[in-house]
């Protein structure tokens, strides 16, 4: 997750770069906490918002929260959430990143004394539902290869 995080923080001159990283964050996130929580802890949760608040130039703490609530909300909806289709798990996804990036916008328009662009917040959440199959489909070899730990 760091690394994904640095690499996408990297001046590739790509444009929406900056969307991509809170979307890259919250997939990552969403995922883990959905189908192996116990390898995601809450702490590596707050490290990597603070990563994203410095490599972002966002306030420090923001994304280390949404990231947090994040979390919760997916933990709490585990339970639902394990049986359901891709596609059905993929709308929820999307749902929280809108919510999580209309957060953050609204946070910062707050912070700034000004309503912000909303397009931004709005191209982090378009972002987010593109990416996440792409990330989805890593990470679910990555969750029944090599890091399962309980097939090794």
């Amino acid at each position: 997750m760091f690394f994904g995080l640095l690499l996408i923080g990297l001046p590739f001159g790509i444009p929406g770069q900056a969307e991509l990283r809170p979307a890259y964050a919250m997939a990552c996130v969403f995922f883990w906490s959905l189908y192996r929580p116990a390898s995601l802890p809450a702490p590596l949760v707050a490290f990597t918002g603070i990563l994203l608040d410095l490599l972002g130039m966002s306030p420090l703490g923001l994304w280390a929260v949404l990231l947090l609530i994040l979390q919760g909300s997916t933990l709490a909806s585990r339970r639902r959430l394990i049986p359901q289709s891709f596609f059905m798990t993929w709308l929820v996804f999307f749902a929280f990143a809108a919510a999580l990036s209309a957060c953050a916008w609204l946070l910062e328009s707050l912070l700034e004394l000004r309503m912000l662009p909303a397009v931004p917040a709005a191209a982090q959440a378009l972002a987010a539902l593109g990416l996440y199959p792409a990330l989805a489909g890593l990470f679910i070899r990555a969750h029944r290869g090599p890091a399962a730990a309980e097939l090794a």
